[in-house]
């Protein structure tokens, strides 16, 4: 095989990667809109929940299985991260060795350098602030209404 081919090969495969985190990516989006929805929906239902019916054991149940869903969310977050750092990021900055230009390196060492300068909150940070606010809302929530079945309970 000669020099030419080579490198289009090389240049076939950067391409097959790079579409491939692109849409790993969208993925990755997709899965936390459907976290983001379902924990709307808890909520929601939570809220309607405690308003119509004097029961506590309902909304409790309601907010263990919201925080259980917000970890498994936070999880998710941290394997699509972990997955694209490492199986794509890395794979794309070793194909670009190969290749003439980086375009990839050269926007994450660019991206870093504004992030470091400017203090920037990334979406990806943002997430877990927001994985973390739902899931302290279902803890409060539940430590709320097991508080007011306990003091029921005594008053009886």
């Amino acid at each position: 095989m000669d020099e030419k081919d080579e490198k289009y090969l090389v240049l076939e495969q950067y391409r097959i990667y790079s579409d491939a985190k692109e849409k790993f990516i969208d993925r990755q989006f997709t899965t936390n809109k459907f976290y983001l929805v379902l924990n709307l929906i808890i909520l929601i239902t939570t809220y309607i929940l405690s308003t119509l019916t004097p029961q506590y054991s309902h909304v409790i149940v309601l907010s263990v299985v919201g925080i259980a869903i917000t970890l498994m969310w936070w999880m998710n977050i941290d394997s699509y991260q972990l997955l694209i750092k490492v199986k794509y990021a890395k794979v794309l900055e070793y194909l670009e060795t190969k290749l003439p230009e980086q375009p990839y390196k050269k926007e994450y060492d660019d991206y870093r350098q504004i992030k470091k300068k400017d203090n920037l909150i990334v979406f990806g940070d943002f997430q877990k602030v927001l994985t973390l606010i739902i899931a302290c809302v279902y803890f409060v929530i539940c430590t709320y209404n097991v508080t007011n079945m306990i003091r029921y309970q005594v008053m009886l």
